[in-house]
């Protein structure tokens, strides 16, 4: 019959005799020996009447995921299993357990946090509001064309802002210059090349294709005859006529949304967050919102689910008269 921990009379209580060994041979502060202690104890507890030598790998992630289902963060759980780790590795070592049950147990993974997306009603101010001065420069004037246009494409179709300044305004296939993504205004829908050299075509909304052409008109002031093909051909410019760069869009945003004192730092990807969410709140198709995306796994796209559930929680808890507890003498 295999000899247990019980089974040995000199083991007496192997917590105690492990931190009395960390204690005199690693020398740990007091906190830190605390801390185990604390950690050992809950796995103690959790042990029962099972008793600490007879866990398996299979109780141990047990115990893991109740931790994680309680609300402990990954963090907090791998430094308890790093000390559940330690303790038995002891236990090994000193032949009083054969194999150590924590070995190969990790804990959950962090959690991504969730992308910020704005309200319908933000997102519409956003790229729906030009300057308050109406009597700007002719430069002040063709960059809010400008602005407007670049942003209601980027909520209208969701596109990534590298993908957003790759655009032409129309599809160009010449001796050195090949587009890599372009506008087809009639046909109200974008072409572009995304991750992976992958391309794909998004509609692009009615308000959008407006502000594009209301551009168009300042545009041809901006861009020089003899241009290069990269500039001549480039949806959005600067003031300078060359192609406008991420960094340019980036900046230009973060302005507008300053000004119109919106509550997040808002982006350009803040903006395909927010039209992703909300064409997902408005039709509940994933696949749809993943080919617009031009997400390759459905997996990269389910995030939006989380986004979603968030939405129709809060509907949920402002609209439903038993969604919350109503205080004493209400």
């Amino acid at each position: 019959m295999k000899e247990t921990l019980a089974d040995r009379p000199e083991s007496g209580n192997p917590v105690k005799s492990y931190l009395d060994t960390l204690s005199g041979q690693r020398k740990l502060s007091g906190n830190t020996l605390d801390s185990y202690r604390r950690d050992l104890a809950q796995l103690t507890e959790m042990a029962g009447e099972t008793g600490l030598n007879r866990l398996s790998s299979t109780d141990i992630r047990r115990f893991v995921s109740r931790l994680h289902a309680s609300g402990l963060s990954p963090r907090s759980i791998g430094r308890k299993l790093s000390a559940w780790r330690g303790f038995f590795q002891w236990l090994v070592d000193e032949a009083l357990l054969s194999t150590n049950p924590a070995e190969d147990i990790h804990a959950p993974k962090k959690s991504k946090p969730l992308p910020k997306a704005l309200s319908v009603d933000d997102a519409v101010r956003l790229v729906s509001s030009g300057p308050a001065d109406t009597n700007a420069s002719s430069a002040g004037q063709a960059a809010a064309l400008c602005d407007r246009a670049m942003f209601e494409l980027l909520y209208s179709s969701g596109l990534r802002v590298s993908e957003l300044t790759g655009l032409d305004i129309q599809a160009v296939r010449q001796a050195g210059y090949v587009s890599a993504g372009w506008i087809d205004l009639n046909e109200k829908e974008v072409t572009v090349t995304g991750k992976g050299n992958k391309t794909r075509i998004v509609p692009a909304g009615d308000a959008a294709i407006t502000a594009v052409r209301n551009w168009l008109a300042a545009r041809d002031n901006l861009v020089h005859p003899e241009a290069l093909p990269r500039d001549a051909f480039a949806l959005f410019v600067n003031s300078r006529g060359k192609r406008i760069s991420p960094r340019q869009v980036q900046l230009r945003l973060k302005a507008h949304a300053k000004r119109l004192g919106l509550p997040v730092n808002v982006h350009p990807h803040v903006l395909r967050h927010s039209f992703a969410s909300h064409i997902l709140q408005s039709s509940g198709d994933l696949r749809a919102v993943q080919e617009m995306l031009g997400h390759s796994s459905i997996a990269s796209t389910q995030i939006y689910t989380a986004l979603d559930f968030q939405h129709l929680a809060a509907v949920y808890d402002s609209a439903h008269p038993r969604a919350k507890t109503k205080k004493s003498g209400n």
